[in-house]
């Protein structure tokens, strides 16, 4: 029998899931609420309605950064692919990425153990794949399961989990993976600990070095995914085709994983 777990957190007001000026905001109407307007259009009167109702509608003010979400390279830097080509290639909008890249085989890293604020490196990655038995393959999906995941929302979230550094992000590019994902608010480590690793090393190349491996090898990452410790390390699949929002860097998904029990 195959399983469905969604792996992606539901778009909710009013909780502590993104930076203050990010978080979205939903006001819903209700069935009675829309019932005065569409009868005023069609020149009838309320009551003409069945019960007196319409229709449930909810308008929503968020980022394409807001939930579960896939971003695009175009959302790292302007160019792609500096490895690949010389001088690089113009990097791919939410529309642009392959679908291929958005429904395959996957497997999870448990960085869980790791302090807060850790970047996890090349040594991390190839450590752990060794521990579950596992050699990647080209166009796999990878998602590391840290302790953010069951922070979403609380006041702390934004502060937790580990991130991938710039060389284990680079590292996955290079065995052919071109969509990862993590249950914490960025693929990177939280700002709040890389500030504090920038103000005492004076090393801007810290911000967003994860993110950035983009420019060397145009990739694709999912964020503020879910219930990963449900998922088994290996042996299922990862659907996140995300929204085409013209021109963005971002779209939102309903990520699910599917396997066989």
């Amino acid at each position: 029998m195959r399983r469905f777990v969604d792996i992606s957190v539901p778009l909710q007001g009013g909780i502590k899931s993104d930076p203050p000026a990010s978080r979205p905001e939903i006001t819903y109407r209700d069935h009675a609420q829309t019932a005065p307007n569409i009868a005023e259009f069609f020149g009838v009167g309320v009551d003409a309605l069945p019960e007196g109702l319409y229709a449930a509608v909810e308008t929503c003010h968020l980022t394409t950064h807001t939930g579960t979400h896939v971003d695009a390279p175009y959302h790292y830097f302007p160019r792609m692919d500096e490895d690949l080509v010389e001088g690089g290639r113009p990097s791919l909008r939410i529309g642009e990425v392959p679908l291929e890249w958005c429904m395959q085989p996957a497997v999870k890293l448990d960085f869980r153990h790791f302090d807060h604020g850790y970047v996890a490196t090349r040594a991390d990655v190839i450590a752990e794949l060794e521990r579950i038995g596992h050699r990647l393959s080209p166009l796999e999906i990878v998602v590391v399961n840290t302790s953010a995941g069951l922070r979403y929302g609380q006041d702390d979230y934004l502060d937790s989990g580990c991130g991938m550094g710039h060389e284990a992000t680079l590292w996955l590019l290079q065995q052919g993976v071109r969509m990862v994902g993590t249950d914490a608010w960025s693929w990177d480590a939280p700002f709040s600990h890389t500030r504090e690793r920038v103000r005492q090393s004076g090393n801007a190349s810290l911000i967003w070095e994860g993110h950035r491996a983009g420019r060397n090898i145009g990739y694709s990452q999912i964020e503020k995914l879910s219930n990963l410790e449900k998922l088994p390390s290996t042996g299922f699949e990862i659907a996140c085709f995300p929204v085409h929002v013209k021109d963005a860097s971002a779209g939102w998904t309903r990520a699910v994983a599917i396997f066989d029990e």
